[in-house]
C-alpha cells in the first residue's frame, strides 16, 4: 500500500490564503477548483491519484523564483510537474502540496547550428526540439516513445532514454546546461553550452534527480547532424531466448547500432494489429536493429548483423529499403504501450536494467513470473542496453489484481538486481519503485543520497515521497548547505 508523507492538515485549513498570495505572484495562473484540480491527479503511473492542494502555472524563471521563495518561507511542499507522462509516480501529487505546472515554459529559446545546441525552456516537448532543427538537418538524439507529449524538463528530471540511446546516450549525455531554481528562490545556472565546464559536475546530480533538488527553468541540449544513411532491420526469432542472445552477440561482436529493440509476440501483435508495420506475427520475439551512417557502413553491418541473427536461427529478416519503411518499422515500436490496451483493460509498465548476458535468463524467469500470478505479460524494451519495460497486464476492476500485479513488477525488479542490474533506466524511482531501494542500496548508501537532497533542500519541501523509502530530517544526517553553486558536506570526507 502506497504511504506518503503525512498531511498537513494546517496548510489546508488555509488553502484560501495560500491561492490569494501566490495569485499575486501570477495573476492568472492559480487553479483551485475542485474539479479543475482533477486534471493533475496523477501522472502515467495511473493507479495512483490524489488531487492537489491546488496549481500553480508561472511562465517566468522570475515567477518561478518568487513561488518557491513564498512557499520555503511559508513551510509549503511542492511537488513540479512537466507533461505528466512519469510512468514511476514522480509528478503524483500531495494534498498539501502545491502543484507547480511548468507547461506555459513552451518555448526554443535559441538555435545555434554551429555549435550544435538548443537552448529551449522546460516544457517543450522532446519530439519538437527535433522539428524545430530537421529543416536543417540536425535531430536531438534522445527519443522515449511518449516523445510527442513529454517535455524536455520531465526527461532531465528522470534522465530519459529512447530507442536510440544506444549509440547517442540519454538525456544526461545529451544535455550541456541548465537554470536552476532553489526552493529558498535562488536562481543557479549550471553547465552551459560546452560540453565539460569546470568546477563540480553539479549538472550531473541535477538530471536525474526527479524533481528533488530544484525547478528546471531552462535547458541547453546537444542536436547532432543526422546521419548519411539509416536503415532498419526486423528480425523474427523463434523464442525469445534466441532473439535475447543474439542481442548480446551483437554487442559482442563490436556493433553499436544507432537503435536495437525487442519485442515479444503479444506486444508484436498488439503493435501490429494498431499501426499495420508489417510485423512478422509468426515470430516468438522480434528485434528491430537500425544501423546509420555512411552508406559503406551500414551495408557493411547489416551484412553483419544478418550473419549473427542468422546464426541464432532466426526465421524473417526484412530490411527497410526506404525511410517510409524504416519510420514505419518503428511506428510500431513507439506505439507498442498504447496498443498493449488492446490486449488488456490496463497494464503496469515496468523499469529495470540488468547486464545484456542476463537476458535470457530474465526473460525465462519472467515467463514463470507470469504463470506464477496468472497475469499476462507482454515484453517491449530497449534490448541493446538492457532496458527491460515489462508490461503487466491486469484488470483493475477484479478486487486484488492491482495489488498482484504491484507484487510481480517488485519481484521483477528484485530479479533485475539479483543479476546485477539496477531499479530504472530511464523512468525513475517516483513512488513505484521507492519501497524497493533497500533492495539495491544499504542505508548508509541511502544516508549519502539524502544528503544530496539535504544541500539543495535543507526542509524537504520538494517532492517529499519519492525516491527514498525514509526521509530523515536534514538534522540526523549532518546539516548541509548549496550556495552559489558551492555545495559543503560538514561531516563528509571532501571529494
Amino acid at each position: 500500500m502506497l504511504a506518503m508523507p503525512p498531511v498537513d492538515q494546517a496548510v489546508i485549513a488555509r488553502r484560501d490564503a495560500i491561492a490569494q498570495a501566490l495569485r499575486a505572484i501570477v495573476p492568472d495562473g492559480v487553479i483551485d477548483r475542485p474539479d479543475a484540480l482533477r486534471v493533475y491527479e496523477s501522472d502515467g503511473l495511473t493507479a495512483y491519484r490524489q488531487p492537489p492542494l491546488l496549481v500553480v502555472l508561472p511562465e517566468t524563471t522570475a515567477q518561478v523564483s518568487q513561488i518557491l521563495r513564498w512557499c520555503h518561507d511559508q513551510g509549503v511542499k511542492v511537488v513540479p510537474r512537466g507533461s505528466g507522462t512519469s510512468l514511476s509516480g514522480g509528478a503524483l501529487p500531495l494534498a498539501d502540496a502545491v502543484l507547480l505546472g511548468m507547461a506555459r515554459f513552451n518555448r526554443i529559446l535559441d538555435i545555434d547550428y554551429h555549435d550544435r545546441i538548443v537552448v529551449t525552456q522546460p516544457g517543450v516537448t522532446n519530439l519538437a526540439l527535433t522539428r524545430a532543427v530537421e529543416d536543417r538537418g540536425f535531430y536531438y538524439a534522445p527519443d522515449p516513445s511518449s516523445q510527442i507529449a513529454c517535455s524536455i524538463g520531465g526527461n532531465v528530471a528522470e534522465n530519459s532514454g529512447g530507442v536510440h540511446c544506444l549509440k547517442y546516450g540519454l538525456t544526461t549525455n545529451n544535455v550541456l546546461g541548465v537554470e536552476l531554481v532553489l526552493i529558498d528562490g535562488t536562481v543557479l545556472r549550471l553547465g552551459g553550452r560546452t560540453l565539460e565546464p569546470a568546477g563540480m559536475d553539479l549538472l550531473g546530480v541535477i538530471v536525474g534527480s526527479e524533481g528533488l533538488l530544484g525547478v528546471v527553468t531552462e535547458v541547453t541540449v546537444a542536436i547532432l547532424p543526422q546521419p548519411e544513411t539509416a536503415r532498419a532491420m526486423l528480425i523474427g526469432f523463434p523464442a525469445v531466448e534466441a532473439a535475447g542472445a543474439a542481442v548480446a552477440a551483437i554487442i559482442a561482436a563490436g556493433i553499436i547500432p544507432a537503435g536495437m529493440e525487442m519485442m515479444d509476440k503479444a506486444a508484436t501483435h498488439a503493435a501490429e494489429a494498431f499501426v499495420n508495420a508489417g510485423y512478422p506475427l509468426d515470430a516468438e520475439a522480434l528485434l528491430i536493429v537500425e544501423l546509420d551512417g555512411p552508406q559503406a557502413e551500414c551495408d557493411h553491418l547489416i551484412a553483419a548483423v544478418t550473419q549473427i541473427t542468422q546464426g541464432h536461427g532466426c526465421t524473417t529478416c526484412r530490411i527497410s529499403e526506404n525511410e517510409a519503411d524504416r519510420l514505419m518499422f518503428w511506428a510500431g515500436r513507439k506505439a507498442a504501450f498504447p496498443a498493449v490496451g488492446r490486449l488488456s483493460p490496463d497494464y503496469y509498465c515496468m523499469d529495470g536494467t540488468i547486464p545484456r548476458r542476463a537476458l535470457p535468463h530474465v526473460l525465462t524467469r519472467m515467463a514463470q513470473l507470469s504463470a506464477h500470478y496468472g497475469l499476462g505479460l507482454a515484453n517491449v524494451f530497449h534490448a541493446g542496453d538492457g532496458n527491460l519495460h515489462p508490461l503487466i497486464m491486469y484488470d483493475a476492476n477484479v478486487p486484488g489484481q492491482l495489488e498482484q500485479a504491484e507484487a510481480f513488477g517488485a519481484d521483477i525488479l528484485r530479479l533485475c538486481v539479483e543479476v546485477g542490474g539496477v531499479l530504472t533506466g530511464e523512468h525513475g524511482v517516483g513512488v513505484e519503485k521507492r519501497d524497493l531501494m533497500p533492495v539495491m542500496f544499504s542505508a548508509i548508501d541511502l544516508a549519502h543520497q539524502q544528503r544530496i537532497k539535504c544541500a539543495f533542500d535543507p526542509d524537504l519541501l520538494l517532492n517529499p515521497g519519492k525516491v527514498f523509502p525514509v526521509l530523515h530530517r536534514c538534522a540526523e544526517l549532518g546539516r548541509v548547505h548549496v550556495h552559489q553553486g558551492q555545495t559543503a558536506f560538514p561531516d563528509l570526507p571532501r571529494f
